[in-house]
């Protein structure tokens, strides 16, 4: 009886014991809310994603199959319309290059029949929710267009790094959930990723997101 006693009582020790620590495990990742999918085999293209919207200041290159004189290289301006041959002051902002070109497409239908159009974002600064924000501990805190397949290490890279009171892998990300609308945090290992190289540290991004980056304590 007494053998049996004590084989209980190590089981409930064991039991409580692993409970306690899932419970302390929980409790430290309660602030943050999953974990970013990482960008070791993704391809980084130049452009801008399939969604872009333009924004002031971008350069469009315009193009009109079979009417090239009808196409231009133009630059959105301030008041975010633009001015093409045929046609004066069309909006631009707020648009996707699939969507103005459907815009031009429809303007030039006055003139010439059925006109093929497609709209090329040559350099682009992008609309405040198509941009990356780091802050913090950096060398040049910014506000840089999103890029397809963008990931953590382009943007420390269009910064400058970390400075170098930087706490690096206390870094935090934050983003808006597009189906709920409320924003969500997420822990980014900068320090690995940036001192030693650790291509697991290295994220995808998405337009809108915010990268903030502590100071170490001392």
């Amino acid at each position: 009886m007494a053998r049996v006693s004590q084989a209980a009582n190590a089981l409930v020790r064991a039991f409580l014991l692993g409970f306690a620590a899932l419970a302390v495990a929980s409790c430290g990742g309660g602030a943050l809310d999953g974990e970013l999918p990482t960008a070791s085999s993704v391809a980084v293209t130049e452009g801008p994603g399939e969604d872009y919207v333009i924004g002031p200041l971008d350069e469009l290159t315009i193009f009109v199959w079979r009417n090239p004189e009808l196409g231009a290289t133009v630059q959105v301006r301030p008041d975010g319309r633009i001015t093409t041959p045929l046609i004066t002051d069309m909006a631009a902002v707020g648009k996707t290059p699939t969507m103005l070109s459907q815009d031009i497409r429809l303007a030039l239908s006055e003139y010439i029949q059925d006109p093929i159009v497609s709209v090329t974002v040559n350099n682009f600064s992008g609309t405040f929710s198509q941009q990356v924000r780091i802050v913090g501990a950096i060398e040049k805190p910014a506000s840089i267009p999103y890029r397809a397949n963008m990931t953590l290490l382009d943007a420390m890279i269009a910064v400058g790094g970390l400075s170098e009171f930087a706490a690096g892998n206390r870094a935090k990300l934050l983003r808006v959930d597009p189906e709920t609308g409320l924003q969500k945090e997420y822990g980014v290992r900068l320090g690995d990723l940036l001192k030693r190289g650790d291509s697991r540290a290295n994220a995808l991004l998405q337009p809108g997101d915010v990268i903030i980056i502590p100071q170490s304590a001392f």
